[in-house]
């Protein structure tokens, strides 16, 4: 049997309880003590900084992943339609280079039998000995051009993914960066003492010129 003496102000209260329930109730305090410091903080989103690096692989590895992680979603639509558009254009001009590779090889190898290249030609017209050089010519120079296209077309998927990359971690390593009106850099004209000039004219002792004050 256990003697517990409980006192508030000059009022004292005697309990008298066994060893058993007090050993119950101290277990019980330190359950409920271990919960409090085992519980989950909530993240505080509005003072979260991104991780650099982390955006960096995120965008290397899943495209448009580096904004998604960065919360920047509004960027998403741009990076999306570029690379899009880019994937398009490689696609329709490389198709344009195959056929028009096509069309050039049938016209130059003479068999009767190969003729794709008709399906660029306007309806009524054949080719002939009289015009085979300028079509032969034509469909040279615009299978090279698409082809040109289908690279360049290549290189813009490329740059528009390297982009995104890099705007992923800038964006990260910038997120807490000062912007706000304090920072600011302010020109304004100012009246100044010429104190080399001893003479008392005020006209002559002071001279104007610009100040400018960098607020950060």
């Amino acid at each position: 049997m256990t003697v517990v003496i409980a006192c508030a102000g000059s009022v004292c209260e005697c309990h008298a309880q066994d060893a058993d329930s007090i050993a119950v109730m101290t277990e019980d305090s330190v359950i409920k003590a271990d919960s409090l410091f085992t519980t989950k903080q909530k993240r505080d989103w509005a003072t979260w900084k991104p991780n650099s690096k982390k955006a960096l692989w995120l965008a290397l590895v899943i495209p448009g992943g580096g904004q998604i992680y960065n919360h920047k979603y509004w960027k998403l639509p741009i990076f999306y339609g570029g690379l899009v558009g880019c994937i398009y254009a490689l696609s329709w001009n490389g198709q344009m280079y195959k056929d028009y590779a096509q069309a050039y090889s049938d016209i130059i190898d003479d068999d009767p039998n190969t003729m794709s290249y008709n399906q660029f030609l306007h309806l009524g017209v054949k080719i002939d000995d009289s015009n085979k050089a300028k079509y032969t010519e034509i469909f040279k120079n615009r299978k090279d051009k698409y082809r040109r296209w289908r690279d360049l077309s290549f290189f813009c998927m490329i740059g528009v993914y390297a982009i995104s990359v890099i705007d992923a971690y800038i964006d990260a390593e910038m997120s807490d960066f000062d912007i706000s009106r304090d920072l600011s850099m302010k020109i304004r004209p100012k009246v100044m003492n010429n104190n080399n000039n001893l003479s008392q004219n005020p006209l002559t002792s002071s001279s104007v010129g610009v100040a400018c004050s960098l607020n950060f």
